[in-house]
């Protein structure tokens, strides 16, 4: 008697979620060895509470349409991949720190509000260029970020393994939690700018013109307590709204947790604020463009040197077909050589049909490149020059360059060449320790957002 009804139970909660992506073509999906054990994972992650809520994405959309009208610029950064084991509170508030500097600086050199989105409290997979790894004659399946595998080369390792979808969902609430605690609790007050400045960072050129600027940030403060604004009262100066992204690759995760809002009944995806596909997965016919078609967070796909204009318009009207402001990002990652010439033919086509696009630059991806030593890093120069040549773009077209999205670490790491360190290739392996792609150090990043902040001056 039993048996039927779990079965009638199951069909059940099947026909409510009906994904319509389960037709479609998933590529980058973990082959999992057992069917049976994923199915128990899914089913509680089902259970799990959100880790977003509809409300707090609805907020994000608003103020990525005032960054898609030119009011504002999208600060999108983060690890490549983060990992379960660089996981501390110190590790989290230092990310948290780099961010909320480079922030500042934007918002103080060129004088627009500043969306803080991290690749944080989620982004635990990463799609791979081929399935197979070989080393001295063994296969194995590749590494395919935390969420799925690990990174050790043995058949043990290497295996998928559904369990760690469950502790991908606990770590990213952990590190929810404590980033609410940081953004609302005190950390980001702007009277704490000279604290956020850390040793390495202050001992730097870029960190000392991070500290003139925070003492100008501290004089504007007292000129305000002197005209009788109470600081204390103001949430705008004692608090951050920050939010949270990455890219939806593991689609039985993210359909896991999928959840309808109880005030619109709309559908959501509820394991971060901000979803995207990558240059692989941006199949319009796909798995994970069908997807993200279904739920109603601000979403974003990551442009390459392939795309045709042809298939970006069809994005931007497959996954926006109301013309919500602030719905649409479209992410560049073309390689310093080629921005110049492939995205002013793809921005004047879109102004064109006024399809509503925020457009942001990726300027890492683009750029890797593999030493002689055979360890993948990127120059500091070229994610300036992909840079540049996005806001040249833009300037050409005349649309808005409207944020930058960035591979970043709080950590003095060794593993992207140049920059304010001036890091030689020579002295990466002093401190490379990323699991998956070179990310900016901290100087490095503070040197970046100064660089930004003048390309966005008027």
């Amino acid at each position: 008697m039993n048996k039927p009804s779990n079965i009638k139970k199951q069909n059940q909660m099947q026909s409510v979620l009906s994904p319509s992506w389960l037709s479609r073509v998933a590529l980058q999906q973990p082959e999992w060895p057992n069917k049976g054990d994923l199915d128990l994972v899914l089913a509680e992650i089902k259970r799990m509470p959100p880790l977003v809520f509809a409300g707090e994405a609805r907020s994000l959309m608003s103020k990525l349409a005032n960054a898609q009208s030119g009011k504002a610029f999208l600060l999108q950064a983060g690890d490549c991949a983060e990992s379960f084991y660089d996981f501390s509170a110190d590790s989290i508030r230092d990310k948290l720190k780099v961010i909320l500097q480079m922030a500042v600086i934007l918002t103080y050199g060129a004088g627009v509000p500043v969306i803080k989105v991290g690749r944080i409290a989620g982004q635990f997979a990463k799609p791979r260029s081929n399935d197979v790894e070989t080393l001295n004659g063994v296969s194995l399946p590749s590494f395919r970020g935390h969420m799925v595998n690990g990174e050790g080369f043995s058949q043990e390792e290497r295996t998928p393994d559904p369990k760690r979808l469950l502790s991908a969902y606990h770590h990213s609430a952990s590190t929810l939690n404590l980033l609410r605690a940081f953004a609302k609790g005190g950390f980001a007050d702007l009277s704490q700018v000279h604290s956020w400045n850390r040793e390495f960072v202050q001992s730097s050129g870029a960190g000392q013109r991070y500290e003139s600027a925070a003492n100008e940030i501290d004089r504007a403060l007292r000129f305000m307590k002197a005209c009788g604004i109470d600081l204390h009262t103001e949430a705008t100066i004692q608090q951050v709204d920050f939010y949270t992204s990455h890219e939806a690759l593991i689609l039985e995760y993210e359909d896991a947790l999928t959840r309808q809002d109880s005030l619109t009944d709309k559908i959501y995806g509820c394991s971060a604020h901000f979803l995207w596909a990558g240059e692989r997965t941006r199949q319009v016919d796909g798995a994970h463009i069908e997807y993200l078609s279904s739920i109603n967070n601000p979403i974003g796909v990551k442009i390459g040197p392939t795309a045709t204009v042809d298939e970006i318009i069809t994005l931007a009207k497959r996954l926006n077909p109301d013309n919500l402001p602030g719905r649409l990002t479209f992410i560049t990652r073309f390689g310093a050589k080629k921005i110049k010439k492939l995205l002013p033919p793809i921005l004047e086509a879109v102004a064109e049909l006024e399809l509503p696009v925020l457009w942001t630059c990726d300027p890492m991806h683009g750029n890797t490149f593999t030493t002689k030593d055979g360890i993948k890093t990127r120059h500091f120069d070229d994610v300036m020059d992909e840079t540049k040549g996005f806001f040249e773009a833009h300037k050409k077209v005349g649309t808005w360059p409207g944020g930058i999205h960035v591979e970043l670490t709080g950590d003095g790491v060794t593993e992207c060449i140049g920059g304010e360190t001036d890091t030689a290739e020579d002295q990466l392996v002093n401190r490379y320790t990323t699991i998956c792609d070179p990310r900016l150090n901290a100087r490095q990043a503070i040197d970046l957002s100064f660089r930004v902040a003048e390309l966005l001056r008027p």
